[in-house]
């Protein structure tokens, strides 16, 4: 099968679904308002409350949901054939992801910029967000694990990525400090950024920096473990930044790199009219995990991830400038996520073999498929690199600091939204003085998926991807279905059309109740006594929450209808407007009053 043949089929059902369905989301399902006071405006205050030009936000948005992920588990998921993965990817996005990224990122700005687990209990019932914020505490600690231990793995491998990816940070803040403080348009900054980054990309390959020596003379018994220390340290430090000193310039120049990189996959594939080597359908050894349930969890951020909704509603929302920008942020930024599996999908089965013969010896057995997935979309997209004339050395540095970028930028996201739940739990409890002490947070934040990171476990890459990522996958997907009950309940309570989030919903819950199920007895019979007990506390959360959903959905059908504007309600519409931004009762508020307490409950 040619390869560009699948590339330009699915890119076009990708822009058939964002034309025509999320505009029927935009207008039918969401009704976005083009009038509604955003809480971008409503609570400024210059570091989380930010009002942002959509194109700034999108690559915000976009760098921060598209870390390794949608990298990594499509590479993984094609053992089971790319013909399963991709149609899941393809259709996961449009009709999963979409709605749920949409979504969450719709209802979170009708909320105050709340997060989707403080929703829940607005939407659900109050026990609804104790649960939810637990689930996605557990979500958030192996998210940040996964990909700490990610890069460290890479940043070992490709030494000759240190430079490129420590030196941009330095590089991202001097670019936001110009954008601040000239309120200059952001895209020529970037660029400049770009093309330095890629010139660093070069002197890495030149000058590779290892710390293996380093390492042994603290006594880390791995070098990635180093890697791991530093990555959180840095994470932390970040997470304490506002926004657009460090996170958004970054994001938006890796936001350009993302697209560089997918178009050197597409050109790569075009010049040198690479065919796709793997079977369509494989034949998996005796012993593999079935297709039913794993590949839906596998995937991952390839087609549909409840890590998405914590962004959107955590960080997202509290940018966005209008009301309407929703649809491009939140739908398109789905279809990039899904264009990035695309490319790891035709890196892994047409770039980095050349053969079946020896693209079957790279997938031998899932622990392969697994161990091996970073490596191998590595030497794809290189391969495909050197058809437009780049040496191959150079090309997997370039791969390597893709790869990096994304996954450090999902960690800064991802630390900053547990610094949030954390002051959420706090808050909840009755800890007062932990919810506002942001030091004490970050630090609670990084504990837990910094200890998890470091355990002992099958090698450097078998740990993390043989056992942490099915059941970061997992709970990753359990998120994403709670996300969609939230949705799916506020939808239905204006009487709006709830099937283009239901069935989404209700797939989702069947494949990752099932696979938690799965993972238990798996667990338990391998004695592993950290991850069984882990696995069955999010299954009994998700039971409860499921319960939870069901009777909303009851309730939501037997209420009287709830308009999106008017008195009482969520929305400010073109009389809020007019008169001052609305809480959530319809009264006017201050501008002092809306940027201090209001932006105070939405930081916890």
């Amino acid at each position: 099968m040619p390869a560009i043949v699948v590339v330009i089929a699915v890119m076009a059902m990708f822009a058939l679904g964002y034309r025509y369905y999320s505009r029927y989301l935009a207008d039918r399902v969401y009704g976005l308002d083009p009038a509604y006071v955003t809480p971008a405006h409503r609570f400024a205050d210059g570091v989380d409350f930010v009002p942002t030009n959509r194109h700034v936000l999108f690559g915000h948005h976009f760098t921060s949901i598209a870390g390794a992920a949608p990298i990594v588990g499509p590479a993984i998921a094609v053992f089971w054939g790319w013909g399963p993965a991709l149609a899941w990817v393809v259709l996961g996005t449009i009709f999963a992801a979409g709605v749920h990224d949409f979504g969450a990122l719709a209802v979170s700005v009708r909320h105050r910029a709340r997060n989707i687990g403080t929703l829940a209990a607005d939407v659900i019932s109050k026990r609804a967000r104790t649960l939810f914020l637990l689930i996605i505490f557990f979500l958030l600690t192996l998210v940040n694990a996964v990909f700490a231990v990610v890069i460290g793995n890479l940043l070992v491998a490709y030494p000759g990525a240190v430079i490129p990816i420590f030196v941009e940070i330095p590089l991202a803040i001097a670019i936001g400090q110009y954008i601040y403080r000239t309120r200059s348009a952001a895209l020529v900054p970037s660029l400049i950024g770009v093309v330095a980054l890629y010139f660093l990309i070069w002197v890495g390959n030149l000058y590779p920096i290892e710390i293996t020596g380093l390492a042994d003379a603290l006594g880390f018994e791995r070098t990635r473990d180093l890697w791991v220390v530093i990555l959180f340290v840095y994470a932390f430090i970040a997470s304490r930044l506002p926004v657009w000193l460090l996170l958004q310039p970054r994001d938006y120049i890796n936001s350009h790199q993302l697209f560089i990189a997918i178009a050197v996959i597409f050109a790569g594939v075009l010049v040198g009219m690479d065919r796709i080597v793997a079977p369509m359908f494989n034949d998996v050894p005796a012993g593999s995990p079935s297709i039913f349930p794993f590949l839906f969890i596998t995937v991952a951020c390839g087609a549909i991830s409840g890590f998405h909704s914590l962004v959107a509603s955590g960080t997202t929302s509290k940018q966005l400038d209008k009301e309407t920008d929703a649809r491009y942020v939140g739908y398109a930024g789905a279809i990039g996520e899904g264009s990035l599996a695309l490319g790891s999908i035709i890196a892994v089965t047409a770039g980095v073999a050349a053969t079946r013969a020896e693209w079957e010896g790279l997938y031998a057995s899932y622990a392969d498929a697994s161990g091996g997935a970073t490596r191998n979309f590595v030497n794809g997209i290189a391969s495909f690199a050197t058809n437009l004339g780049i040496e191959f050395q150079l090309a997997t540095v370039f791969a390597a600091v893709v790869v990096i970028s994304f996954a450090a930028t999902t960690m800064d996201t991802g630390v900053r939204l547990q610094r949030y739940i954390v002051q959420e739990i706090a808050e909840l409890v009755g800890w007062r003085r932990l919810s506002r002490h942001l030091t004490l947070a970050g630090l609670l934040a990084i504990a837990a998926p910094l200890t998890l990171a470091l355990l002992p476990g099958g090698g450097d890459a078998g740990y993390t991807f043989g056992v942490l990522w099915r059941l970061f996958g997992t709970t990753n997907q359990l998120t994403a279905g709670l996300a969609l009950a939230v949705i799916a309940v506020w939808v239905l309570r204006r009487r709006r059309n709830p099937v283009a989030v239901i069935v989404p919903l209700v797939f989702l819950l069947v494949m990752t109740t099932w696979a938690l199920i799965v993972q238990l007895r798996e667990f338990v019979a391998a004695d592993e006594w950290v991850l069984a007990p882990l696995d069955a506390i999010i299954f009994v959360l998700a039971l409860w929450l499921i319960v939870e959903a069901v009777l909303a959905l009851r309730r939501a059908s037997g209420q009287p209808v709830e308009p999106d504007s008017g008195p009482g309600r969520d929305s400010g519409g073109a009389g809020a407007a007019a008169a001052g931004p609305a809480d959530e009762s319809g009264r006017a508020v201050g501008a002092e009053s809306a940027a201090g307490a209001g932006a105070t409950d939405d930081r916890r």
